[in-house]
């Protein structure tokens, strides 16, 4: 979620991420999601002092998933792809939420042509947040075989930190070890009716076009 918190910068907390949580530029996170939120955050203050008649609304998915449209190889699925090619032999200890490529693009078009949408944030996530074994336990069930080299454990906590220390990807999640960061729609259902489909058909059919493509062979 771009601008929505970064797991990195907020305390642990048992309930949903909403539209009123902002990621804290000040605390350790990546240069991406810092540039997001400042860029968001300018967003809001041009419409405000400089805008006249413009009106501003901001959408915020999570993960995103779905169906490749080509043979190119896009980041947000790459996770996907190297649990079916075998490189991830067992799943960091986190979750967090996902969303489907078309629904993300369904909220956009609300928020462009919605009244209610005019000067508010949305939240874009399917359902809760998913552990990394969830998603490899529902590549096991829709696709059977051919997900094979999808991943059956998960990986504890102490033995991911220890990790590490010589793997980069790894120590890039230090913040997130153990933790599920969950966020809500509500908002988005209750004032624009939208509806995210399940996140088990997303996943199922990420795997099922990337495997179309040649990818994840």
């Amino acid at each position: 979620m771009p601008s929505a918190p970064s797991g990195s910068a907020t305390p642990p907390r048992s309930t949903p991420f909403t539209e009123e949580d902002w990621t804290n530029v000040d605390g350790d996170i990546p240069p991406y999601q810092r540039s997001k939120t400042l860029a968001e955050r300018a967003a809001w203050q041009f419409v405000e002092e400089e805008g006249g008649g413009l009106q501003l609304s901001a959408v915020h998915p999570v993960g995103v998933l779905g169906p490749l449209l080509g043979p190119d190889d896009p980041p947000s699925l790459r996770l996907v792809r190297r649990m079916l090619e075998g490189g991830v032999p067992a799943c960091p200890p986190f979750g967090m939420g996902y969303v489907d490529v078309r629904d993300v693009a369904d909220l956009h078009l609300r928020a462009m042509t919605h009244p209610a949408a005019a000067g508010e944030r949305f939240l874009a996530i399917a359902g809760h947040s998913l552990r990394l074994l969830d998603i490899a336990r529902v590549l096991h069930e829709r696709l059977g075989e051919r997900a094979a080299q999808a991943p059956t454990r998960e990986l504890p906590v102490w033995l991911t930190r220890a990790l590490g220390i010589v793997n980069p990807e790894l120590r890039l999640l230090r913040h997130q070890l153990g933790r599920d960061l969950d966020a809500t729609s509500a908002k988005a259902e209750r004032l624009l009716g939208w509806r995210a489909r399940p996140i088990e058909d997303t996943i199922a059919e990420t795997a099922e076009s990337l495997l179309a493509h040649g990818i994840g062979t």
